[in-house]
């Protein structure tokens, strides 16, 4: 393919710059070209009311800079097959006609993959270069680990302010359905309790653990300071199986709720059982910090980074990965392939799956919780024991390509 258009869509995040620089230097090294399209699927469904495009020119691309989070192309979030328009793959093909582009490179997560998946589907050439910082794919996706990284430092932070004024600390992130976000970098960060989808929370007997684990720590301290950490994912539920949510939050651009609010519901459940609780006006007086109608039970506070978990820099995985995503997915290209997911390069052979298969949502491993829960972390549960055993682990994980 002589001309290739770079997309990026969907949440911003770590590595997708080094994914625009991979495909762009992969094209530059094939004989070919590569061109941004601005601001993800919205600009390519507009591409036919373009006057001209940036082409990624070595000394253009030699102004992207891989380490940095967010993306130089831009993104959107639009569900091309919502679009009320009964000529919009049509549209879509007379823009990539306009400027002679060949195929596409297209990093997204769940929601912009399935919208890749139809593109291709209605013969529109193009590889996936999977990006979500939630981990939900069945593929590894850039941004995770720059994400992770970011929560778990913020996390370890907050142990500072946490420790210093004897505080339970909670903290939200990221990661809708799928508690990958926070089940990394809570155990990167040794916070106390990890709460995720994937367990609906028992709130007895998080308080519980968090009432020994609290109390000790501040008794055992010889100047009677302490805290105790939990990280919480978006799209928390409740032993009854309810979400945990802020319903004002509406929903977004692809149908679905934003989930927001799931740290405060935590917080207030733990509130009203430190204040019903005699063990802890006990704890407050053998801690001498007990004042009558001012200072009866420890503070909980919440805190929820957003967006910042998602900007800044990019991971030197993320960096590497990114790269070798986008150019491979040049090179799938001018192979003749399309509709694939990149899963990523090994002994010289691009790996690779169909992309319907990769955006499938995957989630935290329920032996995983269990391992964890046997070395002392909460997952807002009574701990489940489960059996481990040993293999070896063989065998290809993908198709592949060698180069």
């Amino acid at each position: 393919m002589k001309k290739i258009g770079v997309i990026t869509s969907g949440g911003d995040c770590g590595g997708l710059n080094a994914v625009i620089k991979g495909a762009a230097q992969m094209a530059k090294a094939m004989g070919g070209s590569c061109y941004v399209i601005p601001n993800g699927y919205a600009g390519l469904y507009n591409l036919v009311e373009f006057d001209s495009l940036v082409e990624l020119t070595l000394d253009r691309v030699d102004l992207v800079n891989a380490n940095a989070a967010g993306s130089e192309a831009g993104h959107s979030r639009v569900k091309v097959k919502k679009i009320d328009d009964p000529a919009k793959y049509d549209r879509i093909k007379q823009g990539m006609k306009k400027f002679d582009l060949e195929g596409l490179v297209i990093s997204g997560g769940d929601d912009s993959g399935s919208v890749m998946v139809d593109l291709s589907e209605n013969g529109i050439k193009c590889i996936h270069a999977p990006k979500t910082m939630d981990l939900d794919l069945q593929t590894y996706s850039v941004g995770f680990d720059s994400t992770v990284n970011r929560i778990a430092s913020f996390a370890e932070d907050l142990k500072t302010t946490g420790r210093t004024h004897n505080r339970i600390m909670v903290m939200e992130v990221f990661g809708r359905y799928a508690g990958h976000t926070a089940f990394r970098a809570g155990i990167a960060s040794d916070s106390d309790a990890i709460l995720i989808p994937e367990v609906p929370v028992d709130f007895d007997a998080l308080y519980e653990h968090a009432k020994k684990t609290f109390i000790n720590r501040v008794l055992t301290s010889d100047v009677h300071a302490g805290t105790y950490m939990i990280l919480v994912a978006e799209g928390l539920k409740n032993a009854n199986g309810q979400e945990l949510y802020d319903e004002s939050s509406g929903i977004d651009a692809f149908g679905h709720k934003k989930l927001a609010g799931s740290a405060k519901y935590v917080q207030q459940q733990i509130e009203q059982r430190t204040k019903k609780d005699p063990e802890i006006k006990d704890f407050m007086k053998k801690a001498k910090m007990f004042v009558k109608g001012i200072y009866e039970e420890p503070e909980v506070r919440t805190v929820t980074p957003g967006h910042l978990v998602r900007c800044g820099k990019s991971s030197v995985y993320d960096v590497n990965f990114g790269k070798e995503a986008g150019a491979s997915a040049v090179v799938l290209l001018n192979k003749g392939l399309t509709g694939f997911t990149i899963v990523g390069l090994q002994n010289g052979k691009i790996q690779y799956v169909p992309a319907k298969k990769a955006i499938e949502q995957r989630f935290v491993d329920q032996k995983l919780i269990s391992f964890y829960e046997q070395l002392g972390i909460s997952f807002g549960r009574k701990p489940v024991k489960c059996e481990f055993t040993a293999e070896e682990k063989v065998g290809p994980i993908a198709r592949y390509l060698e180069l």
